[in-house]
């Protein structure tokens, strides 16, 4: 699995320390915005991503809801030819997930586990990235709900208004 993660997720890691996707669209490697989502590409290593923020965030602990301070909240689509990642949903929580701990992401209904590792989430195998990339495309939204190191549970829910062009355009990109 960690070398799943690596694979899918390492290139694009200097690309999402900004602290949002506001601050991302002036990057210069933003090539697309597709409603909710816009649409990244990197020449070396060559990969393309499909990424969106929450439209709304939910923390609570104990019961209750909380502030708390996360770093970025991103829900993504990679594509990396040379390493054979066609696909790869990855969310990051903008925390380190509880240890063990999994994801849990819901599509207008239909659930799915994503595997954590660090602030890191992802499906378990690449044909439940195909199953939850379907999905994201029929859907109207997506919740994904984790809890944190320190025991904080997060609920975030992100638009898939746009994510089927934001997507399809990234994997035109790296093909």
């Amino acid at each position: 699995m960690v070398s799943r993660f690596a694979l899918g997720v390492a290139g694009a890691i200097m690309a999402l320390t900004v602290s949002d996707v506001a601050a991302q669209e002036t990057s210069t490697n933003q090539v697309a915005a597709e409603t909710d989502w816009s649409v990244f590409e990197e020449d070396n290593p060559r990969e393309c991503w499909a990424v969106t923020s929450p439209k709304e965030t939910v923390n609570t602990k104990d019961g209750r809801v909380v502030a708390v301070r996360r770093g970025s909240i991103l829900l993504m689509a990679f594509y990396r030819p040379d390493a054979d990642v066609a696909g790869q949903i990855t969310f990051t929580g903008g925390y380190p997930f509880a240890s063990g701990s999994t994801v849990n992401l819901d599509i207008d209904g239909d659930e799915y586990e994503l595997f954590t590792e660090g602030e890191w989430a992802w499906p378990a195998s690449p044909s439940d990235d195909e199953e939850i990339l379907k999905a994201m495309k029929r859907g109207k939204s997506a919740i994904l709900t984790a809890r944190s190191s320190r025991g904080t549970t997060t609920k975030d829910t992100f638009s898939l208004s746009g994510f089927t062009a934001a997507v399809e355009d990234a994997e035109e990109r790296c093909k």
